[in-house]
């Protein structure tokens, strides 16, 4: 209710502004606990997570309010994305509200302040309780891409209950390039062997596109099952254009939001039966109900994650989706959600 009221206010400053005051606020928050396991507890890669819902990468970039997140009812959120050296992104204006839409277009181009401010984040928090996941990326004018990954591997190792490798945004030139088959296996090796350097073994996670062919699905979910990553994420914003009525629908960069659900939910499917359930996913893009939510779980997802349908609805989204997964759950006759994964 508190956001509603608010939201006009806020919609009447640009997107980064707004996002920025959103940030503050939840780190004025007092403490609270994380949320308990409870009926929708799930494991996925050795990690016992309380519920399955959880933050997507690109809220909190810079590690600033993990702990604020997981005190609103999230099973996880995941920070980032975090590059070596601190980077300014895109020029600005780089994020758009497509409010006729219930959708979001960014640019950003991984702004972040480094490894070193998140890391001195996450190392004063180090072994308090909750999920997070560090999403880890590469410096735009990076002459080695892979060894920045594999540097941001060993350094964000002791700090991330799970490390997410992102090749997939669309907004540093050749990311996605990473992608492809022979560079992917040379970069996973990279942050594999890295990260095993560093003492821990955090499961490692990768984030893909909704925008990839099925010869590639089946190449990434090869080498997913081959080096026995923690699991896939699935999906990152999307290039493509459906149908769209907001004035900044020409505006370039990821969309995200309402529009990327269908896209985004068909390639969590394709991927479920390319690796054929050997591998837990997570699904992402255009959640913003219980019903979507439950819908990847079906699918196949063991986790999801929330982002852009809380510049719509609020911080509170995530424990109403919590709340209306466990009634759907039980209406459904399902005694857990590792029973109802891929079950549709």
């Amino acid at each position: 209710m508190l956001f509603r009221l608010m939201r006009p206010a806020l919609f009447a400053l640009d997107p980064e502004t707004g996002h920025q005051l959103a940030i503050r606020a939840l780190a004025a928050l007092p403490p609270r606990a994380p949320a308990a396991a409870g009926p929708l507890a799930v494991e996925v890669a050795g990690l016992a997570f309380p519920n399955p819902v959880g933050v997507a990468a690109g809220f909190d970039k810079d590690a600033q309010v993990p702990d604020a997140l997981l005190g609103l009812g999230f099973g996880f959120t995941e920070v980032g994305s975090i590059t070596p050296l601190p980077q300014a992104g895109n020029p600005r204006p780089r994020l758009f509200r497509l409010v006729e839409d219930e959708g979001v277009i960014n640019r950003m181009g991984f702004n972040n302040g480094g490894a070193d401010a998140a890391l001195a984040r996450l190392g004063a928090r180090a072994g308090g309780p909750g999920i997070v996941g560090v999403n880890i990326g590469a410096n735009k004018e990076s002459a080695d891409r892979i060894a920045d990954y594999a540097v941001m591997a060993g350094r964000m190792t002791p700090v991330a209950s799970y490390l997410c490798v992102n090749i997939s945004s669309p907004n540093t030139p050749g990311l996605r390039a990473l992608q492809d088959e022979g560079a992917l296996t040379g970069l996973l090796d990279a942050v594999i062997a890295a990260r095993d350097a560093a003492g821990r073994a955090p499961p490692v996670f990768l984030k893909v596109a909704p925008d990839l062919e099925p010869a590639d699905i089946d190449a990434i979910a090869r080498i997913a099952i081959e080096k026995r990553l923690g699991a896939l994420v699935v999906s990152n914003t999307t290039i493509s254009r459906p149908a769209l009525r907001s004035a900044h629908a020409g505006e370039t960069g990821g969309l995200s939001g309402a529009p990327l659900r269908a896209l985004a939910t068909r390639h969590l499917r394709d991927f479920r039966k390319a690796t054929g359930g050997a591998i837990p996913l997570v699904g992402v893009g255009g959640i913003a109900t219980a019903e979507h939510a439950w819908e990847r779980i079906r699918a196949g997802a063991s986790l999801v994650q929330l982002y852009s349908a809380m510049v719509y609805e609020g911080p509170g989204l995530g424990a109403r989706i919590v709340r209306g997964i466990e009634a759907l759950m039980q209406r459904e006759g399902f005694a857990s959600i590792a029973e109802a994964v891929g079950s549709e």
